[in-house]
């Protein structure tokens, strides 16, 4: 054997002894004990839960209180002026957990555990509404199904999602019923399924009522308002599904860390701020503050801005900042006291909406049922979960008090405005879909004096998804902030 061959031969030798060296134990050597492989559905919930709170919340501060003139804008007043480019918070947080809330349906049916995958298909189905209602037409029977090949997910009609929706919360509602035990990790209702069915009837009401403007939904309504017993829905406060955050870091209200100039951007609009005045509603309080002139003085003064001024008018309003009133101190530096903690909460639905949406319902004949109680109840529900009670004289005003005739759809509307202040978007949903209250176009709009219906899709689906978000533009209309989607009349 040459030399060359010889120490060829020796050099294969060593890798194959390499090689088997490497192998041997592999699996051990490479695994990380503190790593685990697997993950219950109880340590994925709280992360799902928390996100989607935040992103809600987040949404809401700088679009949604604007869109609806729960609050304005007095420097940096883009936003206000409808010059909005993407806004994607609701869209990325919703596919980003969507995979963990399909993980957890996994896991459940692995377990027989049915009433986690009815929390779930609930979350999924809250998860879902929020964004076809901000965009519209999207990927849902095929989204989150790259394990099976599915790489580019066509977009549904929103009319195919809702009834998907209520679809699954169908289910939900008879898997819930199916046990008592706690399901663990849950931050909403501390893993109490009786709540949880709760919630998935009640949800039930609202998209009914959300696609009532194209589809006769009386008789599904009647299923869910006629039995009780097999659909129970939310009897009182105690139901309201509200995510509660905590006096200290890390599950703070998310605008307890922000900057204070950046909170006093955000004013109390002259649109609600002049109702709540002119109504005597001591949720004007609870809302906002006085003046920073005239707060702490013997004489406080409220006085709210007009939407969509440009910069220099929005700034020197009334005579600059100090005659603009801010947001509650509950929603920012007392956002950690008891009291803070009780009114600055993430809300997915309720029990003063589902009065107003039953009221609607009965005094459409949608449902059978006292419309001037559930109205009422609404109006005390609201009240109540600031810690307040609407007194006679408020109920009985005639700005208030139902009449009978053509004003109660419109008194109903705007007392359900009112509730919804920075709570999520709803609000500008329910605007879209009932027009009320007749809110005007912020002033000095940058929008053809139209207020906005929609978002646009993420610019990124372009290039990701293109086909089908041009199927879907093609279908739906103009990817632009003013077309309509399919629920709005």
């Amino acid at each position: 054997m040459s030399t060359i061959k010889y120490i060829t031969a020796l050099a294969f030798a060593a890798i194959l002894l390499t090689i088997v060296s490497c192998t041997k134990d592999f699996d051990v050597i490479n695994t990380n004990n503190n790593a685990p492989e697997t993950v219950t559905a109880q340590l994925l919930l709280p992360g799902i839960q928390r996100d989607m709170m935040g992103a809600v919340l987040g949404e809401a501060w700088g679009i949604g209180n604007i869109v609806v003139q729960h609050t304005a804008k007095n420097q940096f007043v883009n936003e206000d002026r409808y010059l909005w480019g993407e806004i994607n918070s609701i869209w990325n947080n919703v596919y980003d957990n969507m995979r963990d809330v399909y993980n957890i349906i996994q896991l459940a049916d692995n377990n027989g555990d049915k009433a986690t995958k009815g929390l779930a298909l609930t979350m999924k189905s809250w998860m879902y509404s929020l964004a076809t209602d901000c965009y519209g037409d999207i990927p849902y029977t095929e989204a989150i199904q790259a394990k099976q090949g599915v790489f580019y997910a066509k977009y549904d009609t929103q009319e195919d999602i809702y009834e998907g929706i209520l679809k699954d919360l169908e289910e939900a509602n008879t898997l819930l019923a199916s046990s008592s035990a706690k399901i663990g990790g849950d931050l909403i209702y501390g893993g109490d399924p009786a709540k949880w069915r709760k919630l998935a009837n009640s949800l039930r009401v609202r998209y009914l009522m959300r696609i009532s403007g194209k589809k006769d939904v009386k008789a599904r309504l009647a299923t869910i308002i006629n039995d009780p017993v097999n659909h129970p829905v939310f009897k009182s406060v105690a139901d309201n599904a509200t995510y509660t955050y905590k006096a200290a870091s890390p599950d703070q209200f998310p605008l307890f860390s922000t900057r204070i100039g950046s909170f006093n951007e955000f004013r109390a609009s002259k649109t609600l701020l002049d109702t709540l005045q002119s109504l005597n509603d001591p949720r004007l309080s609870v809302f906002f503050r006085p003046t920073p002139k005239s707060e702490g003085t013997a004489n406080p003064v409220y006085i709210g801005i007009p939407n969509g001024m440009d910069d220099v008018t929005a700034l020197t309003y009334a005579g600059g900042a100090e005659n603009h009133s801010r947001i509650s101190a509950f929603y920012f530096e007392n956002a950690n006291t008891a009291e803070g903690l009780a009114i600055a909460k993430g809300v997915i639905m309720t029990y003063a909406e589902l009065q107003f949406l039953l009221a609607e319902a009965a005094a459409k004949s949608l449902i059978t049922g006292d419309v001037n109680q559930f109205y009422s109840e609404g109006i005390k529900a609201s009240y109540a979960f600031y810690g307040l009670a609407p007194t006679s004289e408020y109920l009985n005003q005639t700005e208030v008090k139902l009449l009978g005739n053509a004003t109660d759809l419109q008194k109903i509307g705007f007392q359900k405005w009112i509730s919804f202040f920075y709570q999520g978007l709803e609000a500008w949903f329910d605007w879209r879909r009932t027009g009320i209250p007749a809110l005007k176009p912020a002033v000095s709009n940058q929008n053809g004096n139209k207020i906005p219906v929609r978002f646009i899709y993420p610019i990124i689906e372009q290039g990701l998804n293109g086909d089908n978000r041009a199927q879907a533009v093609a279908r739906q209309g103009e990817d632009d902030i003013n077309t309509k989607m399919w629920s709005i009349k």
